[in-house]
């Protein structure tokens, strides 16, 4: 027989969200003490420890985190079946937590979850961070998908994860309108100086490339990883740029920025990125489908 009980496994979910014993133990009108017992007794049966507790304080370990996020599952589930079963219908909005991270093209993400935005079922919330933190948040469950433009490198246990290519962006050079280059690269580039994305990115990569192949040094004035601050550069400065065009799209359309000419065969990829073993909702396995489609 399973040694999780649900029952204290609610108690400590309560505990845990409202972070208050007394306060818990009024809401479910019992004393302190019986829920605290409770409590000690899913730690005992599970053999972990979930709180460390100073004087009358609690803070969650480790491990009480993670046993947090899957009782946060556990129980939105409950309320969603409970609403099902009294209602007949499913819950009226689904909560879909996404993953950014920092240096991705906000355009590109606002692209991504432009089907969400028309859909009056679904609400969503968007938290940016580093790829590790982003990885952490897919296996504590506070995250049900991270986008990102870097699959996940062997070293972070990829077996863990799903990754799954949702678009690929064609790389251009892109600069000022008013002084656009007509001819091919690299004749009519001697002048030019540049803004790059960082040495380590997949876009510098298929410049250098190209840059070596044409016998070609360019003048980097500034480098920059964030694509939010490699769109200021692009807009402001007067140098070049090499990045896809959905960056500066607006740009573009309000003729301050144009794209000079495209890289042969370069491109940015972009990836989503869920937890193996984690219930994917049926509204984001839709959204995936329909990037899929669009590659």
């Amino acid at each position: 027989m399973s040694r999780l009980n649900y029952h204290h496994l609610f108690y400590f979910w309560r505990v845990a969200v409202v972070g208050n014993l007394t306060q818990v133990a009024r809401e479910l009108h019992i004393s302190q003490s019986a829920l605290s017992v409770q409590i000690k007794q899913l730690e005992h049966n599970m053999d972990v420890a979930l709180f460390e507790r100073s004087g009358r304080s609690l803070k969650l370990t480790d491990i009480g985190t993670r046993v947090l996020a899957y009782a946060n599952d556990i129980f939105s589930k409950g309320e969603e079946l409970e609403s099902f079963l009294i209602k007949g219908v499913e819950a009226e909005v689904q909560h879909i937590s996404i993953g950014v991270l920092t240096t991705l093209s906000r355009n590109f993400v606002e692209h991504f979850i432009n089907p969400l935005l028309a859909n009056p079922k679904v609400s969503f919330s968007l938290t940016a961070r580093r790829m590790n933190n982003l990885l952490s948040g897919l296996a504590n469950h506070e995250l049900d998908l991270v986008l990102t433009n870097r699959p996940v490198a062997l070293d972070n246990h990829d077996a863990l994860w799903q990754t799954q290519l949702v678009s690929r962006q064609p790389l251009s050079i892109v600069g000022p309108k008013a002084s656009k280059i007509h001819t091919p690269f690299p004749q009519g580039y001697d002048d030019a100086r540049w803004i790059l994305p960082g040495k380590t990115t997949e876009i510098r990569s298929a410049f250098n490339s190209l840059c070596a192949n044409s016998q070609y040094q360019p003048d980097v004035k500034a480098e920059a990883d964030d694509m939010a601050m490699l769109r200021l550069l692009a807009r402001d400065s007067g140098a070049l740029a090499v990045l896809p065009t959905v960056v500066v799209k607006d740009e573009i359309e309000q003729g301050i920025l144009e794209e000079y000419q495209p890289l042969p065969n370069a491109f940015e990829h972009f990836y989503a990125i869920t937890a193996q073993r984690k219930f994917v909702p049926e509204v984001l396995l839709a959204l995936l489908q329909l990037h899929q489609k669009q590659k």
